[in-house]
């Protein structure tokens, strides 16, 4: 049986995961980070799954998305 790979470069990841935390940042109130992960490459983690950030993902982060949703009220 052959098995195909699909071969995605470094860069190509980053802005995968760029492109989907900036969707999610469109629709949470939390904050969405791009991690840098060995075997992965690059992914994108919502702060809302965590309370706070482990430290061992914290390191990792190699950019963050500011959540845009927000509950004030703007008349």
């Amino acid at each position: 049986m052959a098995t195909q790979f699909q071969h995605t470069s470094t860069s190509e990841r980053y802005f995968a995961a760029l492109a989907l935390a900036e969707r999610r940042a469109m629709h949470s109130f939390f904050d969405q980070h791009i991690i840098e992960d060995r075997e992965l490459g690059y992914f994108a983690l919502d702060e809302g799954d965590y309370n706070a950030l482990p430290a061992h993902l914290a390191v990792r982060v190699v950019h963050t998305v500011q959540g845009a949703m927000s509950d004030e009220f703007l008349p």
